[in-house]
């Protein structure tokens, strides 16, 4: 069953989120920013418009209710790097991830952070897919609207096979870039369950 096989590996996919949006690389564990000095007009069109088609789409996520009404549920904990900020609550969409299709408006992952109140604040998305998946049928790395995904080959740290990753940071901006791992403004201070580091 699809459902059933991503998740065995569900709580280990949402680790696999250290990624660098720049380029498909190996595993690294940085995130580094491409700054606005390097970015050409119409890559810095193609990020806004990403950004916003993610928002747009994600929008009535705002309640996490909805998210988990439509097949999101939190599958890892509250992700913190010791000294990199956070990656927050990561709802995952098992069918999403299982069926490899890459469409801005329907991310595998939304990204929470805690509030101090218990509740979640919507702050981006994540797109998941399985490398060997995606390069069945395509020639390079997943990209979408500019920005290509990372790469974190087999074997790795999770025991997953290779993937692609990459997050938007739609709902909070990041100081370090739209489309980097880590977000420095993000804490699972507030967060009662888990936290990984």
């Amino acid at each position: 069953m699809k459902h059933a096989r991503f998740a065995t590996h569900s709580m280990v996919a949402l680790v696999l989120l250290s990624v660098c949006p720049g380029r498909a690389l190996a595993q690294d564990g940085h995130a580094h920013a491409q700054t606005p000095q390097q970015q050409t007009p119409e890559q810095k069109s193609q990020q806004s418009a990403l950004l916003k088609i993610v928002r747009d789409s994600t929008e009535r996520f705002k309640d996490v209710a909805q998210a988990e009404r439509e097949g999101y549920a939190l599958q890892f904990g509250c992700v913190s790097g010791s000294d990199s900020g956070a990656m927050g609550l990561h709802y995952v969409n098992g069918a999403i991830v299982n069926s490899g299709v890459l469409d801005p408006t329907r991310p595998q992952i939304v990204i929470y952070e805690p509030t101090a109140n218990g509740g979640r604040k919507l702050i981006g998305a994540d797109f998941l897919l399985f490398a060997d998946r995606w390069n069945a049928n395509h020639s390079g790395p997943p990209e979408l609207m500019g920005q290509l995904f990372h790469l974190f080959d087999a074997p790795n740290r999770f025991g997953l096979p290779a993937f692609y990753t990459l997050h938007v940071w739609a709902w909070k901006e990041n100081p370090n870039g739209a489309f980097v791992n880590w977000h420095p403004e993000v804490s699972c201070e507030s967060f009662a369950g888990d936290t990984t580091k």
